[in-house]
């Protein structure tokens, strides 16, 4: 397991603050527009801060056991269509990231479905590992390659489904109450879904909140190389916009496998999903936007990109 990471840079999160003190406006008068310029500052230790010049979104994609479980509106073919979509730049993620002036990257994990949760472990011992060090290199890649603010999401049909058993285990809740309707399913498949988690959460109960236990018996090889990119770009020292559920969660075993590394990210949006609401709770994020998003993808994140650029342009004065 990680260490702890490093957090921002205190000095220039004050010198922010005191450079906003001095612009011709109340006090706060921006709102959390100076929240998101102080954070900013900090994460790249400059005040004031530069506006984003080149954010990337990094999907993950694999492929879920339980999804053939009517847990979802779609079925498991669906997530090789959303994949392909992507690449051929029509999916809304492209359309969004057009806009954000993100670049978008598509990683692939895993070999084959997940283990179906209520059944059998999601992953093996070196599914985990193999997994999270996806993640960890495609962190490097983008900073690497010169990404200074990253926005992470997911591909996968079902994904839903682990996620949920993941927030119930890492905050001592019930399934009832992380069970959303994901996709938008109908109550049948509302009621397969919360029997799943349910059943996944009963599994994983041993593992306590291990996050590489937990991975294994209830994740996916996504939420693996998600908790992997996340917890690496902490320790990259490069900021990071959550998305939906999914990301949030995987977040929430991010900073638990590599405490501090929430200091480094914003929330940016909220989603229709109750885990998304209890991780960000744990984190002590409050999400920029409430645009009710259920696409996943790294949509509702690259909603908020154009809001960290105008809040580093304003505090700045240009």
């Amino acid at each position: 397991m990680p260490s702890s990471v490093a957090p921002p840079d205190e000095t220039s999160r004050a010198d922010a603050r005191a450079h906003l003190t001095r612009l011709p406006l109340a006090a706060h008068a921006l709102g959390r527009l100076e929240d998101v310029a102080v954070w900013l500052a900090a994460c790249q230790a400059r005040s004031p801060a530069r506006p984003p010049s080149s954010p990337r979104v990094v999907l993950f994609a694999a492929e879920h056991g339980i999804a053939a479980a009517g847990v979802s509106a779609f079925g498991p073919e669906e997530t090789a269509a959303r994949l392909e979509a992507v690449r051929e730049g029509s999916a809304p993620t492209n359309a969004l990231a057009t806009v954000a002036g993100a670049d978008v990257r598509v990683v692939e994990v895993g070999d084959g479905p997940s283990g179906r949760i209520d059944r059998e472990d999601a992953l093996s011992d070196d599914g985990v590992r193999a997994a999270l060090d996806a993640g960890r290199t495609a962190a490097d890649s983008a900073v690497d390659e010169g990404a200074d603010l990253l926005v992470p999401g997911e591909l996968a049909v079902g994904v839903s489904t682990p996620t949920a058993v993941l927030a119930a285990a890492m905050t001592a809740r019930e399934p009832v109450a992380v069970v959303g309707r994901g996709s938008g399913i109908d109550d049948n498949a509302w009621m397969r879904k919360a029997a799943a988690v349910r059943d996944g959460l009963r599994r994983s109960r041993a593992a306590g909140r291990d996050p590489e236990d937990l991975l294994r018996i209830a994740g996916g090889a996504d939420l693996a190389a998600l908790v992997g990119f996340l917890a690496q770009a902490a320790r990259r020292r490069t900021p990071v916009l959550l998305d939906g559920a999914a990301v949030c969660v995987a977040a929430l075993l991010a900073d638990a496998w590599a405490p501090g590394s929430r200091a480094w990210w914003q929330a940016a949006t909220r989603d229709t999903e109750p885990a998304q609401a209890l991780a960000l709770e744990v984190l002590g994020l409050d999400p920029l936007l409430l645009l009710d998003l259920r696409a996943g993808a790294a949509t509702g994140a690259l909603a908020a990109v154009p809001l960290v650029t105008m809040a580093a342009r304003v505090a700045a004065g240009s």
